[in-house]
């Protein structure tokens, strides 16, 4: 298999796939905040993971590794160097001084791009049957930001594994929480597509030497041939991640899950018949069961609601999405409305007080 070269915007979630693809031989590139890459190329991208039938995490240093990893500014990388971008940063994020400018590189690269966003990207959301984008613009921080893109080089992964920068670390660290998989949809092309396949082949396959033995590893990437599968996520981000938020605080997401399970199920399953209606497969989707047990082992708050905590004047909004792809269906959740309300304060308020 050739050694390929992968750009991953993001070094913070990015790191969780940087590492993997080094382990399994490839080059990656991150880009991120100065000080994140000067510790990066200093110290390594450190990952800690847990992994089955193992006391406490596993530590992974990408300089241990096969492949290698590094990082840089944004202005200091040309995308049409490398075979795949992978873009991992927060929604909001791409609108940001230098990274826009980057973004508008990689559009005119044409070199395939992966989206592990949250938030699908709006020439994703052209790829998806039953769609229509142009009514979803207001669900965005600055859609223009994605004008130039083909949609056939465009392709969403679920960003299921659950991730966080330990706040008594270095930047460089990252925690693995919840260690599942990277879900893939198919690009358009099959020859990208064989490459994604690729890739993942070579994760599987890759073995990590600790305590003089060889380990798998748990996060692998699978890819789908349905764009619908990525979009599993949204039925876990609205039933937990943005009902964390609540009108005055935010709580963690097994407390949102589990504090009314029927509350949860309702608002579950209602996202998972809107991706039915739209075209999706039920069995590419995860049932309630699963994501509630799952649930459990977060004990903190969402990513979404910590930001709002913390004065955040944009975040993603999946949960507007949502209700707007739902909307051209003729569908509509009080749950849901009053979730999209919710973090609507919260918005106006920190905007206010910044």
């Amino acid at each position: 298999m050739p050694t390929r070269k992968i750009l991953i915007l993001g070094a913070s979630y990015g790191s969780l796939l940087g590492v993997k693809l080094a382990l399994a031989g490839h080059t990656v590139k991150l880009v991120c905040l100065p000080a994140e890459a000067a510790l990066i190329n200093a110290e390594g991208a450190i990952v800690r993971l847990p992994v089955k039938g193992r006391e406490g995490l596993v530590e992974v240093n990408s300089r241990s590794l096969p492949g290698k990893l590094d990082a840089d500014g944004p202005g200091a990388v040309d995308p049409a160097d490398y075979d795949l971008v992978a873009l991992a940063m927060q929604e909001p994020q791409y609108r940001s001084p230098g990274v826009r400018e980057l973004l508008a590189k990689v559009a005119t690269s044409r070199v395939p791009c992966m989206s592990i966003m949250n938030m699908p990207p709006m020439p994703y959301l052209r790829r998806v049957p039953g769609v229509d984008a142009a009514r979803c613009v207001d669900c965005y921080t600055d859609a223009s930001v994605w004008d130039a893109f083909d949609p056939r080089f465009m392709t969403l992964c679920s960003p299921d594994p659950q991730a966080f920068r330990p706040p008594d670390e270095a930047v460089n660290v990252l925690q693995v929480r919840l260690p599942t998989n990277f879900k893939a949809a198919r690009f358009d092309s099959d020859a990208h597509t064989a490459m994604l396949r690729e890739l993942a082949a070579d994760i599987e396959a890759a073995r990590y030497e600790a305590g003089g033995e060889s380990i798998e590893l748990p996060v692998k990437l699978k890819v789908h041939d349905s764009v619908f599968v990525p979009l599993a996520k949204w039925a876990m981000l609205l039933a937990g991640n943005y009902r964390c938020v609540l009108a005055d605080t935010v709580r963690p997401i097994k407390e949102a899950v589990h504090g009314d399970l029927a509350a949860s199920r309702a608002v579950y399953e209602w996202v998972v018949k809107l991706c039915v209606s739209l075209g999706a497969d039920e069995k590419d989707l995860v049932p309630f069961e699963k994501y509630a047990a799952a649930a459990l082992s977060l004990g903190s708050p969402s990513s979404a609601a910590r930001a709002l905590a913390g004065g955040a004047q944009q975040i993603e909004r999946v949960d507007r999405l949502v209700q707007a792809v739902a909307a051209q269906k003729g569908l509509r959740n009080a749950a849901v409305d009053e979730t999209v309300a919710l973090v609507d304060a919260w918005l106006v308020r920190n905007r206010r007080k910044g």
